[in-house]
């Protein structure tokens, strides 16, 4: 069977959490649609451009990984592109209980969709793109928190902010 998934999010920016997800996605799928999606309810730092060309230089060498921008909701979306699952990283149980409120709704809105949970390393349990901008705004090192490519133009960006 030919299995294409979707691994949706802001990705405002990429971190090391969201990359080991993906990467790991690449290896049980035959073709991963990396979803940077506008959220109406964020004020994204980084345009949806310079998103999109963070994570095409960090996973565009994975030969079944694509990245593509969208615009409206995920079901939709993944149902345009025949996706027929949804790939989401857990950190820590509280991130649970809303992935698996947005899993019943994608499901409701399209019945053809199943979300996937995949255990986040341990290592990036903490992890979040809230805690590299704040990191970054406050001068302090994010070396250990996003790929080394992107480092200077995220830590420059969320800096020049201050």
């Amino acid at each position: 069977m030919h299995s294409t998934v979707i691994c949706p999010g802001s990705f405002d920016p990429v971190t090391l959490g969201h990359i080991d997800i993906i990467t790991r996605a690449s290896k049980m799928f035959d073709n991963v649609i990396v979803g940077v999606f506008v959220n109406g309810e964020k004020h994204p730092a980084f345009t949806i451009e310079e998103r999109i060309s963070f994570l095409e230089r960090t996973v565009g060498d994975i030969p079944n990984v694509r990245v593509i921008g969208c615009d409206g909701l995920l079901a939709q979306c993944a149902k345009d592109l025949g996706a027929t699952a949804v790939v989401r990283g857990l950190r820590a149980v509280s991130d649970f209980e809303y992935e698996f409120q947005m899993a019943l709704t994608n499901r409701k809105l399209n019945p053809d969709l199943d979300t996937v949970f995949l255990a986040s390393d341990s290592s990036y349990t903490y992890l979040s793109s809230s805690i590299v901008k704040n990191v970054a705004f406050h001068g302090g090192d994010i070396t250990n928190f996003v790929p080394a490519c992107i480092h200077d133009e995220i830590f420059n960006k969320i800096k020049g902010v201050k």
